[in-house]
């Protein structure tokens, strides 16, 4: 007697439809746990950024006066474009020997740096850095400590850069 021959079932060693499903979804959920966390460190990352560049700012400011025995001139309360200038070695009047006492890259979100207003933050483009200068020599500052433009501490310093911000986590002053 023969037995007839049966075909063996296919068996794919794939994926199925709800496997699938499971494995998106966990992606889903690590994901998103992930998400604030790249916020923050983002946020970290730009704090560090706008501190670095108001402890260079004040760097420069001081490697000029050591350079020319005196503060750049102007009213300056902002890190304005004709400021960046004089420290970019750029303005032969104010800097004739031109030297370059502070490096101006072009603003980028996240980076801050310099643009038609003068230097910004990372998280604002529009508004430059405030700065105050002892002009009288008398090593007294009047800094904001609100975040605002204008002085409302007086701290014993020769140079004080702060960003205009009023949210305190923004904050970043280059005395602290």
């Amino acid at each position: 007697m023969k037995f007839p021959i049966r075909p063996r079932a296919h068996q794919f060693s794939g994926f199925t439809l709800i496997e699938m499903l499971i494995v998106i979804s966990i992606i889903v959920v690590l994901a998103g746990l992930a998400f604030p966390a790249v916020n923050v460190a983002i946020d970290s990352a730009r704090k560090s950024q706008a501190k670095s560049t108001v402890t260079q700012i004040a760097a420069a400011v001081t490697a000029y006066e050591t350079e020319y025995g005196k503060l750049p001139s102007g009213d300056a309360t902002t890190v304005d474009l004709s400021f960046v200038q004089i420290l970019a070695g750029l303005d032969n009047v104010e800097n004739p020997r031109r030297i370059v006492f502070l490096e101006a890259p072009v603003w980028k979100k996240g980076k801050g740096g310099t643009n038609a207003q003068g230097y910004c933050d990372p998280w604002d483009e529009a508004t430059p850095y405030s700065i105050a200068l002892d002009d009288d020599y008398d090593n007294e500052i009047d800094v904001s400590t609100n975040g605002s433009a204008t002085g409302s501490e007086t701290i014993r310093k020769k140079v004080g850069v702060w960003n205009v911000n009023t949210t305190n986590r923004y904050q970043i002053r280059s005395w602290d």
